[in-house]
């Protein structure tokens, strides 16, 4: 359903193996090769930092708290923060996860790879995202873009002693309830930083959970699984690759970033031209953004852990709004 700005139902629209990590030294198995007609419903989880990752638990948990539980989708999309949200919602339920995020101090910096003691401050995210303002503006197309990530992500860590790999492996194990894949359909994004492939990363991959989305969530730090480096997922396409549920009856996308992409529109990996093309395979899709009054707590802000129980709480409130309206949808 499309809405007008000053509904307060706005931010939705709808329409018709476990291994040591140093033994993984064989090719990855690329999961796209193996993507099967989706079922009924997938859920799709963005990327959007650390505050993105507390509004999509926040989202869910408050859909699941009015009666709706969409945890039970055929298919699970996660993408960089989306992957971890992905995993953490197959091992803890909605209102576990909430509750921790809640509970947990509040302190200002995060831990992606390559922070001190888990904390830098936001200037970082700031000059990254220039970063790669200046990588697409020089690039042909999508698929030179992510051959220049990598080799910017590479280039950058070519003095690294292994100890920041191991460090945020750590770091992302400590997030998820369960390092097993779980049943579940699960697809988690990356990018090959030697060739610049896209990437889909299931329980058929032999890869273990952990380092999926650890990869996943790397953003221009090139981390390893086996003899291969992987960037973050939100470089294959765009920060939610809706894409792949295609073949489902019904698609619900959650996007921190609201579905905004610093690629060219021409490029074609725009969420709503993902959305267009979904609507005409066939699927309905539903679309979810943060509420204009918590946009702030994205962007140049992602990575604030001292705003992640604001972000939740955000979440929590529309996935409450929206339950009724998503319900029809969903069952």
């Amino acid at each position: 359903m499309n809405t007008t700005p000053s509904s307060p139902l706005h931010s939705i629209s709808t329409t018709a193996s476990d291994r040591p990590m140093g033994d993984q030294d064989q090719p990855q198995v690329d999961a796209t090769n193996r993507l099967r007609a989706a079922g009924e419903r997938a859920l799709v989880l963005g990327g959007g930092g650390s505050t993105g990752n507390a509004w999509l638990i926040g989202v869910v948990a408050g859909l699941f708290d009015a009666g709706l539980d969409v945890t039970a989708a055929d298919l699970a999309v996660g993408t960089s923060a989306g992957s971890t949200a992905a995993a953490q919602l197959t091992g803890a339920t909605p209102a576990e996860l909430f509750a921790a995020i809640l509970a947990a101090a509040p302190r200002q910096g995060t831990a992606p790879p390559g922070s001190e003691r888990g904390r830098v401050p936001i200037r970082p995210v700031a000059d990254h995202l220039a970063r790669i303002t200046k990588i697409i503006a020089s690039a042909e197309g999508a698929a030179d873009m992510r051959r220049r990530m990598g080799a910017a992500a590479l280039d950058m860590n070519g003095a690294s002693d292994g100890s920041v790999q191991e460090r945020w492996r750590a770091t992302v194990a400590s997030r998820l309830p369960s390092p097993h894949w779980p049943h579940q359909t699960v697809l988690i994004t990356a990018v090959d930083a030697q060739t610049g492939e896209p990437v889909v990363f299931d329980r058929h991959s032999g890869v273990d959970l952990v380092d999926a989305v650890a990869a996943s969530c790397a953003s221009g730090f090139p981390y390893r699984i086996g003899k291969h480096r992987y960037i973050d997922g939100g470089y294959r396409s765009n920060a939610e690759n809706a894409d792949l549920a295609a073949g489902s009856d019904r698609v619900l996308v959650l996007s921190p970033f609201g579905g905004r992409s610093l690629a060219p529109v021409e490029w074609g990996v725009h969420l709503s031209t993902q959305v267009d093309e979904l609507r005409a395979g066939g699927s309905r899709v539903a679309t979810i953004f943060p509420d204009s009054s918590a946009e702030h707590m994205f962007g140049a802000n992602a990575m604030d852990l001292s705003l992640r129980p604001a972000a939740a709480r955000a979440g929590f409130e529309q996935g409450r709004a929206l339950a009724a309206q998503l319900t029809e949808f969903w069952s």
